[in-house]
């Protein structure tokens, strides 16, 4: 089993250098796979977990890892890069970027291509993962269609950056080390848990932000899309599921407003700035937060609803 696991990552890495030349369909079965072996990974541990107790060494690898990489994605592909919520060091954008290239949601550009092209069509036509088009499409449906990222138009800003085009054409080699540490840690056991589990749990929790975060939670602020704010998403998904917040201020670097909405990435980034190794973090100001609230809609009393008969 350990040596099919092997072989099959080892295939979808290759083919991932030469994507651009393989026909669509071959490209499709390739994401195909790249979805389905970490969910084949969960259930082998599910399997393993029932035959025997797990130890803290592979629960060390699979909860540490998935924050650090989870970490990666959150600071580094969303809010760093995609929104320039704020600026950091050459250092820790390069460490965040690593990490978020290790947690195999694909590289920097074209992750940032995606999720730009979300925020400019939100639930409307060519919007790419919107639950209008179904809520299975909208997890993890619109991947296997295998449209390219249009990075071009979307991340040209972007492309002229030396660290982010290096670490964007490296990806492969930081989803393998990704791979390769907790192998090297804890063997077979190390790799199912701290490797395939962690990026099936870190996947589909970012997964989730495009379909439940679209579709069930509340909507404090006033959006022109079905964005949610879920409590659920925003404390497992590292601060993510605050989406209706999100949406109201996109270039915001910390969703979680206030104690009760806990956001782990805007903790770190509050801690990076009190280090000083970032800064103009943005926040947006009392007085936009106040204009984009929902108002409650006004409840007609029975002398307000005759007035309007009468009128």
């Amino acid at each position: 089993m350990t040596y099919i696991f092997i072989a099959a990552i080892a295939i979808v890495f290759f083919a991932k250098l030469v994507e651009h030349r393989l026909p669509r369909s071959v490209y499709r079965a390739v994401v195909l796979a790249g979805v389905i072996l970490p969910l084949a990974g969960v259930a082998y541990a599910i399997w393993v977990l029932w035959a025997r107790s797990v130890g803290w060494t592979e629960l060390a690898l699979l909860f540490g890892l998935y924050i650090v990489t989870g970490l990666g994605a959150t600071l580094g592909y969303h809010r760093l890069v995609a929104h320039h919520s704020f600026e950091a060091r050459t250092p820790v954008r390069a460490l965040f970027l690593i990490l978020g290239s290790a947690s195999l949601q694909g590289s920097v550009l074209n992750w940032a291509a995606w999720h730009r092209k979300h925020h400019a069509l939100s639930d409307q036509p060519g919007d790419p993962h919107s639950p209008l088009d179904g809520f299975f499409h909208a997890h993890v449906g619109w991947i296997l269609r295998a449209t390219p990222a249009e990075r071009d138009r979307w991340c040209r800003d972007l492309m002229g950056d030396r660290l982010i085009v290096f670490v964007d054409r490296t990806t492969f080699v930081w989803v393998g080390l990704g791979l390769a540490i907790p192998y090297a840690i804890a063997g077979w056991p190390g790799l199912l848990w701290g490797g395939l589990v962690r990026i099936a749990l870190g996947n589909h929790l970012t997964f989730a932000v495009n379909s439940v975060c679209h579709t069930f939670g509340r909507q404090p602020f006033e959006t022109r899309d079905a964005s949610r704010n879920n409590w659920v998403f925003g404390l497992f998904s590292l601060g993510e599921g605050w989406h209706n917040n999100h949406h109201a201020f996109p270039s915001m670097a910390c969703h979680g407003m206030g104690w009760r909405q806990p956001d782990l990435t805007g903790l770190v980034i509050r801690l990076l700035e009190r280090l000083r190794l970032a800064w103009a973090v943005k926040r947006p100001d009392a007085g936009a937060v106040e204009r984009r609230r929902k108002r409650p809609t006004p409840v007609l009393g029975a002398e307000d609803s005759e007035r309007l008969r009468a009128a």
